[in-house]
């Protein structure tokens, strides 16, 4: 849309306002010097400053720079109905255009700051800065100290995923807003996942000098972990990350001229210090990190290049497989699938959390492909004894209907609103009532074998779901 924009504005401005007629040397010139066809020219200057402005801004109406495009906006379309035609075609022609233009840029403007999908991300980072300032912020505030739980972790993993599925469809100042919010909550994550995992527990005070002036910067770390999750989720509304950076910095600074010479233990101290220090400076680059295209907009990102190509190869192995067990063969690609496991596992997502998600999406393409193969050689290869337990049979005949149905997934491209979808939900669902109908009967392999079948089968209506979610970059 922004691409059409912008060609509209080429279109306009990248010849004289004619008119649609043709014209002489002579007419063209008096016409540009026409004091109409000046100030539509000057208009035109400055429709091409406000355009880029217009088809990069990813707020929302209630925004000072929303209002204030606005406003420039709404000045043109003015300036440009006061400018007097003299009652020529010529001038009356020129001037519709630039209006039309001028209104497109209007229009643009306001459909993507009231789009569903822009609301949308803004809900889901209103909900975010909800959890935040009740785990972390709150807690920090009454003079305590946040306990991360479990639970808020799990619900911070979610609404990642929410975001990653909001569509943009294809709309720049979407796909910005979209990333901007991720990234943010992002850092957050791996900022509360991080107290979680690294633990540094102070020294004691006897240990050497030193120790006292670590423990207190130790303090002071933990005060800005909680400052920096504000700052990202737009709950600080007097510091700034160039602020909390320059405290960040000076306590590495003091850090770094402590004299902990001859102590091991202390010099591993200050480095866990440092360590956590440095973990937290890095999520401070985020402010003008969404204005950057290439971030956002990942049409020609190397990695998602990688990715792609991965997908497509396994869009061929995949179908190779499914056509060799048409004829009842089994093709065994294994070898190249797990490859290109490796392959996806080594391409860099630059914290990229679209790239993160597209290449976990990439990593369930393959996986399918591989438990498909595993069952069908499994299915081939049973050799049941006389003795079988009923059922433990009847787990393997759940199973093998199960690889039918997978067989189904695997070369389903349709949407959830299709028949075909809703009777395979509905044939997955069935077999998992139909395992939960199985008395083991205290038969320890048919526990196994059922617990097994029920992961196998949820799997296979994950990916179904997976696969219809319309999920984009």
């Amino acid at each position: 849309m922004c691409a059409n924009v912008f060609g509209a504005l080429k279109s306009l401005f990248g010849k004289p306002f004619d008119g649609g007629k043709r014209m002489d040397h002579g007419s063209q010139q008096q016409q540009q010097q026409h004091p109409a066809m000046i100030r539509l020219y000057e208009v035109q200057r400055e429709v091409q400053s406000l355009g880029p402005q217009v088809c990069t801004f990813s707020g929302l109406k209630n925004e000072r720079e929303y209002r204030r495009l606005e406003r420039e906006l709404t000045r043109l379309l003015l300036e440009v109905d006061q400018v007097d035609t003299e009652g020529r075609a010529d001038l009356q022609g020129a001037r519709k255009r630039a209006a039309q233009e001028v209104e497109g840029l209007l229009r643009y403007l306001e459909e993507n700051a009231t789009h569903p999908s822009r609301l949308a991300i803004e809900e889901l980072s209103r909900e975010a800065q909800g959890l935040v300032e009740q785990g972390v912020v709150e807690p920090q505030r009454a003079g305590g100290t946040a306990e991360i739980s479990d639970e808020l972790v799990d619900a911070v993993q979610e609404l990642i995923l929410r975001l990653t599925q909001v569509k943009t469809g294809g709309r720049v100042p979407l796909r910005k807003a979209r990333y901007r919010a991720l990234t943010r909550l992002c850092a957050v994550q791996d900022v509360i996942e991080g107290r979680t995992r690294q633990q540094t527990l102070p020294l004691s005070e006897d240990t050497h000098v030193a120790v006292q002036r670590i423990n207190q910067v130790m303090v002071q770390v933990s005060g800005a972990r909680s400052q920096l999750v504000a700052l990202l989720m737009g709950l600080s509304g007097r510091d700034s990350c160039a602020h909390l950076s320059r405290v960040l910095t000076e306590l590495l600074v003091e850090l770094d001229a402590l004299d902990v010479s001859g102590n091991a233990a202390v010099r591993n101290y200050r480095k866990q210090v440092v360590e956590e220090i440095n973990g937290l400076l890095k999520h401070l680059d985020l402010e003008g990190e969404g204005d950057d295209t290439r971030r956002y907009d990942l049409a020609q990102n190397d990695s998602i290049r990688q990715i792609e190509a991965v997908r497509g190869r396994v869009g061929q192995l995949r179908g190779e497989v499914l056509r060799h067990c048409g004829v009842g063969d089994l093709f065994r690609p294994k070898p190249e699938l797990q490859s290109l496991l490796t392959h996806l596992d080594q391409v860099d997502t630059a914290r990229n959390p679209c790239i993160r998600e597209a290449r976990r999406r990439a990593v369930l393409e393959v996986q399918a492909v591989i438990t498909f193969l595993d069952l069908r050689e499994a299915l081939i290869c049973r050799q049941p004894g006389s003795n079988e337990p009923p059922q433990h049979r009847a787990v393997w005949m759940v199973l093998g209907s199960l690889s039918d149905l997978q067989a189904q997934v695997l070369c389903f491209n349709g949407k959830r609103a299709d028949k075909s979808y809703i009777l395979l939900e509905e044939l997955l669902t069935k077999q998992l009532l139909a395992l939960d109908a199985v008395d083991p009967q205290g038969d320890e392999m048919t526990k196994v074998a059922r617990k097994q079948a029920v992961k196998f089968a949820q799997n296979i209506l994950s990916y179904l779901d997976m696969k219809t979610d319309e999920w984009e970059y």
